[in-house]
Formats: C-alpha cells, sequence, structure tokens
C-alpha cells in the first residue's frame, strides 16, 4: 500500500513527461499501479499555475524578456510534440559546444513555467533541453504539422508586441539558434607589403522564408544592417552593425 502523498509523487513525474518505466524504476512502483492511479487520482495532482493565455482574460507571459529569447530559441532549433492526457512537450536542440546556450535556454524555459520540471537529454552532438506541460501551443501558437519552412508562420499580435518591446532578446534567441559570429580574412597591401586583415561578422540561416522575414524585421527595428548571401541565408558584416550586435547579442558560449 502506498500513501497518497507516494502517489501524488509519482503522478507528478509522469506528468512531466517521464515514461511510465522510468518512473517505475525511480520510484520502485510498479507500471501497472502507477497507470491505475492515473485514471483514480490523477485529477488531484497539481500541474502548475493557470497559462496566462487561458485565463478569462488572456495576457502576456510573466517574463516576457525570457519569452522573446524563448520564441527565437524555438522558431530555430525547437519543436512541440504531443505527450499524452493533453501533455506537450518543448524541445530545444542546442549544441553541446555551447554550455552557456544550454543554460540559458534551461533559465527561460523555468521562468516561463516555473511549477514544471525543466530536464535535459542527451543525444549526439547535442542537449534536447525540454519541459512537459499542456500550455505549450498556447504559449507557442506556430506549433503545428510539419516543418516550420513547409508551413506558414506568423506572429500572434500579442507575441509581435513583445518582439516589438523586446527585439534584442528575440535577435539573441534566433542568433542562439541557427546564427553564428564567425571572424572572416582577407589579405591587403599596407606599406608596399601584404598583411593579413580580419573582421568579424555574423549569419543567420534558416529555410523559412517567414522566419527570416521576422528576423531581418527585428534588426531594421534595432538599426542593423544586413544582406542575403543566397537562398537561405542572411548576413551582418557593416562594422556599425557588427558593433550593435556584438553589445546586445555576442558570440555562442
Amino acid at each position: 500500500m502506498y500513501d497518497m502523498q507516494t502517489r501524488k509523487q509519482a503522478l507528478a513525474l509522469v506528468g512531466q513527461g517521464r515514461s511510465l518505466n522510468s518512473v517505475s524504476k525511480e520510484t520502485g512502483i510498479s507500471r501497472a499501479a502507477i497507470r491505475a492511479w492515473q485514471t483514480r487520482i490523477e485529477p488531484l495532482v497539481r500541474t502548475g499555475e493557470p497559462c496566462p493565455r487561458c485565463r478569462d482574460a488572456p495576457g502576456p507571459p510573466g517574463d516576457p524578456q525570457a519569452y522573446a529569447y524563448l520564441l527565437g530559441l524555438y522558431l530555430g532549433d525547437g519543436c512541440i510534440s504531443a505527450h499524452r492526457r493533453g501533455v506537450y512537450v518543448l524541445r530545444i536542440a542546442c549544441s553541446n559546444s555551447w554550455p552557456g546556450l544550454i543554460d540559458a535556454c534551461e533559465t527561460a524555459m523555468r521562468s516561463l513555467r516555473p511549477d514544471n520540471s525543466v530536464f535535459r537529454v542527451k543525444a549526439q552532438g547535442y542537449v534536447a533541453v525540454a519541459c512537459a506541460s499542456k500550455h505549450w501551443p498556447c504559449l507557442f501558437p506556430q506549433h503545428g504539422p510539419g516543418k516550420k519552412h513547409e508551413r506558414p508562420i506568423a506572429l500572434a499580435d500579442w507575441q509581435r508586441q513583445i518582439v516589438d518591446a523586446h527585439p534584442w532578446e528575440f535577435i539573441r534567441g534566433l542568433i542562439h539558434s541557427d546564427g553564428c559570429r564567425i571572424t572572416n580574412w582577407t589579405t591587403r597591401v599596407i606599406g608596399g607589403e601584404r598583411k593579413r586583415y580580419e573582421y568579424p561578422r555574423y549569419f543567420f540561416t534558416n529555410k523559412s522564408e517567414d522566419i527570416r522575414k521576422l528576423f531581418t524585421d527585428a534588426l531594421d527595428a534595432v538599426g542593423v544592417a544586413w544582406a542575403q548571401t543566397n537562398a537561405y541565408n542572411l548576413s551582418v558584416a557593416r562594422r556599425a552593425s557588427v558593433a550593435l550586435m556584438d553589445a546586445h547579442v555576442g558570440p555562442k558560449y
């Protein structure tokens, strides 16, 4: 026999998106028992604070800066998948090369859903930062079937207001997902001697025309000059614009 607190704790782990098998191994409780509890007492388990978009008067997320950053990450390297019993899992793929990015992604997720657990799933070459919640489709209405570049992507009015108020956080999220800061080089003849000359620039690459437009609109809003270098690639190379990007975005870390 298990007391009610033990049962609720096991169901809370399942509510985070964990499989019955993993919860069973961690708690020592049989999968059959946990499955039975789901139908008998799961409604008693607290699943977090109400979603700000599901209230009678829908409002913005509690931390709009974190939301703008996570929105950029989601549009670049994120996906939302249905789990079970109305729960969805948001996953952001972050390269192992950038541990600071992984931490920043986790911090943003925790800020938006403080009552839901955020976990990391290791894969070949990257870490998927993930969180289970019934409300990710409310917070990211761009969620839908198929790949993002194969369907229209547009911001809702309330999302547009957040991006307009926090454009740099949105840009930083997009760069951290599908962008980079690199150092190019060329040679120049100075005083009769050919010397190597280095200069930094930013790149952003995404197959979705809509997402690229969201990126360039945000750059235009903050006065950053950009150029399209090929079908999917955008570049920021002018010295003043690179300096602005360095001040507000910087290289991945």
